[in-house]
């Protein structure tokens, strides 16, 4: 497509070749973009290495986003590579697995804190990271990605359900303090998706069955149709959108009973 011809992007949380991340990261180099990636601890660096071969993209190092040392590193060596960057995506979120299981009114206070921290305030903290290098080009857009059950209750999805609810509040208020710099924020809500973060949703096929019986398209949603928006989200197609919470799952949220 050519519209990220020149775009240097930073792309966090691919796990696997299945994790929408990664599917974001292979449309980017499609478009014409420099991707750089990062990973989580030495078993996701055994998978991501040889992703980045695939799409030509350098790998930065690990990046655990509690920790504010890595973020710090990350962004540096960004700036020492690239002077800037373009774009950021954000597909980081993380639930205990029993907490996708019991019910919800049983989540502890850590376990609460720690969701929160993860999948909703990582957001904030790289973006924070992210706005001298973005400012640096002139601007930028981060595209982050979000579900339904953010503003809808759906089975099992439980606290996870209440921090993508925190972090498309987020996006909104990110995107008023970042847009005086030319940088957009805005999340992408894409339908169920097959992923290793998917798994840990009890019923989960029951769930992915019942968009493709009832949504208007009648079928599941692709792994490329949420990538494709977030192209067009982080590339200049997209220029006068941002804080949005844009919905990419064949078009399920607008279905009732």
């Amino acid at each position: 497509m050519g519209i990220a011809k020149g775009q240097r992007a930073l792309v966090v949380g691919v796990a696997n070749e299945k994790s929408l991340a990664w599917a974001i990261a292979q449309q980017l180099h499609a478009a014409g973009a420099e991707i750089a990636l990062t990973y989580q601890g030495e078993l996701l660096e055994k998978r991501v290495r040889p992703l980045a071969g695939q799409i030509e993209a350098t790998v930065i190092g690990e990046l655990d986003v509690t920790n504010d040392e890595q973020i710090a590193a990350t962004f540096g060596a960004l700036k020492a590579q690239w002077g800037g960057i373009d774009m950021l995506v954000h597909a980081v979120a993380f639930a205990e697995r029993e907490d996708l299981r019991d019910r919800f009114l049983n989540v502890s206070r850590r376990n609460f804190a720690r969701s929160m921290e993860i999948s909703a305030y990582s957001l904030v903290a790289l973006a924070r990271a992210a706005e001298p290098l973005m400012e640096a080009r002139g601007g930028g857009s981060i595209v982050t990605l979000t579900y339904l059950g953010a503003v809808r209750a759906i089975p099992n999805y439980n606290v996870m359900g209440v921090a993508k609810a925190a972090l498309e509040a987020c996006v909104r208020y990110l995107s008023i303090d970042l847009g005086s710099k030319n940088i957009r924020v805005n999340a992408i809500s894409a339908g169920p998706a097959r992923t290793l973060s998917s798994s840990a949703i009890s019923g989960f096929h029951t769930m992915a069955h019942e968009v493709a019986q009832r949504s208007p398209l009648r079928r599941a949603m692709e792994v490329e149709e949420p990538a494709k928006m977030a192209v067009a989200l982080l590339s200049n197609l997209a220029s006068g959108v941002t804080g949005q919470t844009v919905y990419v799952d064949v078009g399920y949220n607008i279905v009732g009973l």
